[in-house]
């Protein structure tokens, strides 16, 4: 059965680890049958949420930026598929702050109850993956039914580009994205 799929992908670098990853997931899903939607946030503009809670009256953030656009999407999905590096053991700063935005979730709906995540990093040990996972857990309790299905560590990639070489996570993202 076909599903509607948003893959955000949130490195905001050229030649990010994490987007090559991103793009596989999207062709494995494609495969599957999916109707798929690729979201960067490569040149998006979105601020810091006020913590004001007028989202939970308007059904929108009161902030005029991208961050509304990607939550109407996040809302409309069947299937989320978040795709961070990795920095400082945690996910990144901007995937962060449009997890914030979405806030006004909590009261508009969402169709999404399956999310998955890829990561990548330097360090390859799984303790990196489960650091984002336990954080991304967090934002799933606020939203009922929903729930981490599927994971990708990206561990071991230290330079731009690195994941072109690596056939196993590539395949990995792939079968995430097939999988789902």
């Amino acid at each position: 059965m076909s599903k509607k799929v948003l893959i955000i992908s949130t490195s905001l670098r050229n030649g990010a680890n994490s987007e090559i990853l991103a793009h596989e997931a999207e062709r494995g899903a494609k495969d599957a049958g999916h109707q798929v939607e690729f979201v960067t946030l490569k040149d998006k503009n979105i601020g810091y949420c006020k913590g004001c809670m007028a989202c939970q009256k308007l059904g929108h953030c009161v902030i005029n930026d991208d961050a509304n656009a990607i939550t109407e999407k996040m809302k409309n999905s069947e299937v989320i598929i978040w795709v961070t590096p990795v920095y400082y053991y945690e996910m990144s700063g901007q995937m962060k702050t449009l997890i914030d935005r979405a806030n006004s979730l909590y009261v508009t709906g969402y169709n999404f109850k399956d999310v998955y995540v890829i990561t990548t990093s330097a360090d390859g040990s799984d303790d990196v993956v489960q650091t984002v996972i336990n954080g991304l857990n967090g934002w799933c309790a606020c939203l009922p039914g929903t729930a981490i299905k599927g994971y990708v560590n990206g561990g071991g990639l230290e330079a731009p580009n690195d994941a072109t070489k690596n056939q196993e996570l590539l395949q990995k993202a792939y079968n995430l994205g097939k999988n789902i």
